[in-house]
């Protein structure tokens, strides 16, 4: 099953639309090719980087920060790697 089958694919396609067009295209890139493999405990935590602020954001996909809340930690780096296959 491809991610644009999921129900919520559309909104979380628009909530990956921020500010800074660097975070559009990663998040955006990695809700297309990896969310759908994405467990349940990881689609919500995908959903709580969304809720992050952008220079927060920004920060912890640049490596610059590490995340506040620890459980993103994991998900962070994955969407990190991604940007390198």
């Amino acid at each position: 099953m491809s991610s644009t089958a999921d129900p919520d694919y559309a909104r979380l396609k628009w909530r990956c639309r921020r500010g800074m067009r660097e975070l559009d295209a990663v998040l955006q890139a990695f809700l297309q090719s990896a969310y759908a493999a994405l467990g349940d405990d990881d689609k919500s935590r995908f959903e709580a980087i969304l809720d992050l602020p952008d220079p927060e954001l920004y920060g912890y996909l640049a490596g610059r920060l590490e995340p506040k809340d620890r459980s993103l930690a994991p998900l962070i780096g994955r969407i990190r790697a991604s940007l390198h296959p």
